[in-house]
């Protein structure tokens, strides 16, 4: 991130902390999953793009798949088309799932 003023490079540092915040929640709640194969080969692609973005430095994109990863995975549970195994559960408290 040379060449980047100091509030620019504060706000890509905070991004790309958040996403790789965000694939680690993300990962680790996928791990738990079964179910709809379709549905979990979309989110193992969201995930994959997501890494593959942030390696490129394109961190509004590599966040933006993460997010997709979430909303589908949370989607698939409200919609019973997905199945959590034992683990952590989710919070409430956690920002992207409040409601």
């Amino acid at each position: 991130m040379e060449g980047l003023k100091g509030d620019e490079r504060s706000l890509k540092e905070d991004l790309s902390n958040e996403t790789v915040k965000w694939q680690e929640k993300a990962e680790s709640l996928f791990g738990q999953l079964s179910g709809d194969e379709r549905m979990l080969e979309n989110i193992s692609s969201y995930l994959s793009d997501s890494h593959h973005f942030l390696k490129q430095n394109d961190l509004i994109r590599a966040f933006e798949a993460v997010i997709w990863a979430w909303a589908w995975m949370e989607i698939g549970l409200e919609k019973s088309l997905l199945h959590r195994g034992p683990g952590e559960e989710i919070s409430d408290q956690d920002p992207l799932i409040g409601k």
